[in-house]
């Protein structure tokens, strides 16, 4: 009982500390067939359309990669188009994809998904020894496994709305 009359000042403030001046939000009440579609809050663009003001579109990224032949410590740049593919010796390199992470955003990430394809001494068909993404700054996340090939992402060139201004000179003053 002695708890009950103390609790009752208690439960007495938490109500009134609910209570504030602000109006309720004018709200209306309408049939779903009399519903004003236009009057709904617009939906946000869907990806594609999102792209048209965004970065580089794909086809006109470029990537470069570096294969090294560990047999001989000979290495190269290649570099690709996303959709095209480069046969050096007996490696085939596919580029699907390139990525680069907008230079506001941290960390700075590239990547590029990639196929590797050898021939073995002795066969007449390619093997694929990797199929996925490669990442330059964690070369160790994914590997292309192979005794005598190494790959590696150096590089995607792209570009993101407000770059190209950064880079361009600053106009000089007239004289």
């Amino acid at each position: 009982m002695r708890l009950s009359r103390l609790a009752a000042p208690f439960v007495c403030a938490l109500v009134l500390a609910a209570c504030d001046d602000a109006a309720a939000p004018e709200t209306a009440d309408l049939p779903l067939d009399q519903a004003d579609s236009a009057a709904a809050p617009e939906a946000a663009p869907a990806p594609d359309e999102a792209d048209s003001d965004g970065a580089t579109p794909m086809d006109q990224r470029a990537a470069t990669l570096g294969l090294l032949n560990k047999r001989n410590n000979v290495s190269q740049d290649i570099i690709l188009k996303p959709g095209e593919t480069a046969e050096i010796g007996p490696v085939i390199i596919r580029l699907s994809a390139c990525e680069r992470t907008a230079p506001w955003e941290l960390p700075q990430e590239t990547g590029a998904f990639v196929q590797v394809d050898i021939r073995e001494r002795g066969q007449d068909r390619h093997a694929r020894v990797f199929s996925g993404w490669l990442f330059r700054e964690s070369p160790s996340l994914n590997v292309v496994e192979h005794p005598v090939y190494d790959v590696w992402v150096k590089d995607c060139t792209m570009r993101w709305p407000g770059e190209a201004a950064a880079d361009a000179p600053a106009p000089q003053p007239a004289p």
